[in-house]
């Protein structure tokens, strides 16, 4: 099963997410996996980390770091992954030295692909940041771009599909059980 869950900074989409695939672990009786895409940068960044490892603690995730080339990324044996957030992973592989650059959409589609593969059932957190009206400039607005093309042809394979809005799920796509 693949779900996509996705909602604008501090929305509780992470603490949704987290759920579904804690859920999903138990229910099936499967391993849990972290994999975490975002680099941490100063204070804020590491500040960042810390409060979602606080949020994961006790819940039996395995966290596996991957800033870069989910396509390679590899798993002890089948579980549950939950992938946060495919807004970090996208900017890992458009602006970092080892990242896809110009071929972003495709290397992070393949990932998705091959991690798919990989594991029983897939949850990835993405963000909304097309909402807030703002002209930005070229490289900003190539990102959203690149960002709005990869959110809508995962969301068009999604088995599952949520927006959090307030710390409230709001079910967009169901294809069978809900989430």
């Amino acid at each position: 099963m693949l779900a996509v869950i996705t909602g604008g900074s501090g929305s509780g989409k992470s603490e949704y997410a987290e759920s579904v695939a804690t859920s999903l672990a138990k229910r099936d009786g499967l391993l849990l996996y972290y994999i975490a895409t975002m680099r941490p940068f100063g204070a804020e960044g590491m500040w960042r980390v810390e409060r979602h490892r606080k949020l994961r603690a006790g819940k039996g995730f395995e966290t596996i770091e991957c800033y870069v080339n989910l396509k390679e990324q590899t798993l002890p044996e089948k579980g549950v992954v939950l992938l946060e957030c495919m807004s970090n992973l996208t900017a890992n592989e458009m602006f970092e030295p080892e990242g896809a650059g110009d071929d972003t959409v495709e290397a992070v589609l393949a990932g998705v692909e091959a991690l798919r593969d990989r594991c029983v059932h897939l949850v990835i957190v993405t963000n909304d940041i097309f909402s807030d009206g703002i002209t930005y400039d070229e490289v900003t607005a190539l990102y959203q771009e690149r960002l709005g093309e990869i959110n809508r042809r995962i969301a068009a394979e999604a088995d599952q599909a949520a927006e959090v809005i307030c710390g409230i799920p709001l079910q967009l796509k169901n294809k069978g059980q809900s989430l």
